[in-house]
């Protein structure tokens, strides 16, 4: 071949050059084509994976319009549909007392005074019998929940009895909320935990003795603590697994006991004594009988020491009708009283305290507040304490606390 035509030829394809350099640029190109490669090969085929990618899963269903009787109709039964289901997956009574038969069966001794255990080769065995709406609860994970100190590596069978109830209990009880979530978003507005409780109230035996013409006055008291402190940013709505969390459905569902003691009555919230005493002290208050609470009469609530500062700003910040509270609004104000340790009470009375709406209280707040006490004090004949006393002993407490 002429020399003429190699060297043409070389020119011609300058980048197929044998001894040529790559550049920065192409290196990084090859490295991730090489990668690209055998990435896709690892994952089972380059060809099989782009194609799945090409797909994208549905993640959002709107939600039918007030006017789309049809969908709407359609979604209700078929929550419907899925609730009936979920609530037939649960354990009935007889289910229940098989499991406890199957467990005393299979207990492994010695016995721990008069509390039986079984270990895990048992708890298997157990599992194996007890059919497959128990297998869930037959885990190891469960299993490893329960086991404390047991020299013999076991469990209580009344411990692990009562979690399977416990978590029955709140199953039963998560799809009996659910009925009432007409939106069908996992949350309850106030109008359905209302329903909730009202088509609850027949069944408390300690409520028996209720006039039916005082039922929406109990509803309103029970539904209030709820939205008082699972409703903070006051959104009108609450989630049913905070409901679940928390312990008001718990002492609310405690009225079920026919045998409560007065003790018991008199420190839960939702028994007819405190319902009765609450809306008592209301219309003790309410001296002009319109219904609502003005801000002198609300100066009379507890021991009659509250400040005309402090009452003032209780106006200022709560909602209220023509400068008059109803009794939704005096409900939060008590509960915020009685239960000042609680995070919501305390953001409840720090919004009060922060008159100038900072997000921090200063020195000048706290001693706008402290003036009005120093008066009172001086009206009741008492000495009163110097404000420097209180400044110190107060920053001392909240330099101790962090």
């Amino acid at each position: 071949m002429d020399w003429k035509e190699v060297l043409r030829r070389r020119l011609a394809t300058p980048h197929n050059a044998p001894n040529r350099k790559k550049s920065e640029q192409e290196l990084k190109d090859e490295e991730m084509d090489l990668f690209t490669k055998y990435y896709s090969e690892w994952k089972g085929g380059r060809k099989n994976t782009n194609e799945f990618y090409k797909t994208i899963p549905r993640f959002y269903y709107r939600l039918p319009a007030e006017d789309e009787v049809l969908l709407q109709k359609l979604r209700e039964e078929s929550r419907a549909v899925f609730l009936q289901r979920k609530s037939r997956e649960l354990l009935d009574n007889e289910e229940l007392q098989n499991l406890w038969f199957l467990l005393d069966k299979h207990q492994t001794p010695p016995m721990i005074g008069e509390e039986a255990m079984i270990n895990y080769e048992n708890f298997l065995k157990v599992g194996e019998k007890a059919g497959p709406k128990c297998k869930q609860f037959f885990t190891a994970k469960v299993f490893a929940k329960l086991l404390h100190t047991d020299s013999y590596g076991r469990i209580s069978i009344m411990q692990f009895f009562n979690y399977v109830m416990r978590k029955v209990w709140l199953h039963q009880t998560r799809i009996g909320l659910s009925l009432y979530d007409v939106a069908g978003q996992g949350y309850l507005r106030e109008s359905d935990l209302e329903n909730y409780i009202l088509e609850l109230i027949p069944t408390l035996p300690q409520l028996d003795g209720l006039e039916k013409s005082f039922y929406s006055f109990y509803v309103c008291t029970a539904v209030r603590k709820f939205f008082f402190f699972l409703d903070p940013l006051r959104t009108g709505k609450i989630k049913i697994q905070d409901i679940l969390a928390c312990s008001f459905l718990d002492d609310l569902l405690e009225l079920r006991d026919e045998e409560l003691s007065k003790e018991s009555q008199e420190t839960n919230w939702f028994s007819a004594p405190s319902a009765l005493r609450v809306y008592g002290q209301y219309l003790n208050l309410d001296k002009d009988h319109n219904g609502m609470l003005s801000k002198e009469e609300l100066s009379r609530y507890g021991t009659a020491t509250m400040t005309n500062v402090f009452l003032d700003r209780v106006f200022q910040e709560c909602l209220t009708y023509d400068g008059e509270m109803d009794y939704k609004t005096y409900l939060d104000f008590v509960l915020a009283l009685e239960n000042r340790k609680e995070p919501a009470a305390l953001q409840y009375i720090f919004k009060l305290l922060d008159i100038e709406n900072k997000g921090y209280l200063n020195v000048f707040s706290l001693n706008y507040f402290f003036r009005a006490i120093q008066e009172l004090m001086k009206i009741h004949g008492q000495d009163p304490v110097s404000f420097q006393d209180v400044k110190v002993t107060f920053f001392i407490n909240l330099h101790n606390t962090r």
